[in-house]
């Protein structure tokens, strides 16, 4: 299988969002996540949102993607990780 070409021009800013149930260390797993593939990452940008009644919490990190294959390896270990509802 042929991966596509990228629209993506790199290195670019690229935000990610994470989602996951409300619970101890959520955000602070997501952050080593995250700086395992985005090491120049800085930690005081997330932004944090509650859902309505507080049982998600959304995350945004926005990252300097240097390339494809960074992003896509980030993605899959947010995915695969239990605390993930959903990564976009």
């Amino acid at each position: 299988m042929r991966m596509q070409p990228s629209l993506i021009e790199y290195p670019c800013e690229f935000p990610i969002k994470i989602m996951g149930t409300t619970q101890e260390g959520f955000a602070q797993n997501m952050l080593a996540i995250v700086l395992r593939h985005a090491p120049d990452f800085d930690p005081a940008t997330v932004e944090m949102r509650s859902s309505k009644k507080g049982n998600y919490l959304g995350l945004t990190y926005t990252i300097n993607a240097t390339s494809r294959e960074q992003v896509d390896a980030l993605y899959r270990e947010l995915c695969d990780h239990p605390m993930v509802v959903m990564a976009l």
